[in-house]
């Protein structure tokens, strides 16, 4: 049994597994906090309000895996202990004053819930995003600065694309952008399946003075459907340590900064 932590921390925990789990009783989580289960019906419905979660008879299930796509809720659940250390290290590139841009992706969504504390402070960084899940977490802290990105919106990636969306992010400047991406080479850059997805995660690259991708392992040397940005348009790539070192030292040699987390 987990000693006694705040109710916010509580609550975020709660968030996390239903990031790893498809579900949760409040019986399973009175036992982890060492609370009482009118604690723990209160912090499912804080959450629920938050759009972290749906409450259910005797629990929660994941917000992730009610009511959109299997795509977006499969990727969700994929190497979430390597997307958790990814998020946790990109996180530390964020800076006080900070104007970021979000992509879409659960690697990215991941990042957001490692943002520390004093970085989700009323006017701490700014935050610019089309995709929905770092929208209802953003959403959640107190008082952020949140640019929501318009468009036409696309439910197996969670995420607004199109002319709309691109036309809001042509005026804007960002001191770092952090992007998805389902494959990752030396020869063709960052790539993913959806065409409307890669015109975003372009524009969100363009309108950036750093750019960082997130990709796990498994997306390393896999080459998908239509490219986003080359390589070198990347200043940095975070992974995990299961990285194929060799073409971990390409990745390198081709001047991107690699962060094994």
């Amino acid at each position: 049994m987990a000693g006694l932590i705040p109710a916010q921390a509580r609550r975020n925990n709660i968030a996390q597994l239903l990031l790893e789990r498809d579900s949760v009783s409040v019986a399973e989580l009175t036992a982890r906090f060492g609370v009482t289960d009118t604690s723990i019906r209160h912090d499912l419905t804080v959450l629920q309000k938050a759009g972290k979660l749906r409450r259910v008879h005797g629990g929660a299930v994941s917000h992730l895996s009610a009511g959109i796509g299997n795509g977006a809720s499969a990727r969700a659940h994929e190497n979430i202990a390597e997307k958790k250390a990814i998020g946790q290290r990109a996180a530390g590139l964020i800076q006080l004053g900070d104007a970021v841009l979000f992509d879409s992706g659960s690697t990215v969504a991941q990042l957001v819930l490692q943002v520390p504390e004093p970085l989700r402070a009323s006017d701490a960084i700014t935050i610019v995003t089309h995709s929905l899940p770092v929208i209802e977490e953003v959403g959640s802290w107190e008082q952020p600065h949140l640019i929501c990105l318009g468009g036409l919106y696309l439910p197996t990636h969670r995420a607004s694309v199109g002319p709309l969306t691109l036309a809001n992010l042509r005026d804007l400047t960002a001191d770092v952008a952090f992007l998805g991406c389902d494959g990752l080479t030396v020869e063709g850059g960052l790539t993913t399946p959806h065409m409307l997805i890669a015109q975003v995660g372009a524009a969100l690259a363009a309108s950036a003075r750093k750019v960082v991708a997130l990709a796990d392992a498994t997306k390393l040397g896999r080459a998908g459907f239509t490219p986003i940005v080359p390589l070198e348009a990347v200043d940095v790539l975070v992974t995990d340590q299961r990285a194929d070192r060799e073409l971990v030292a390409q990745i390198r040699a081709a001047g991107v900064e690699v962060i094994l987390a």
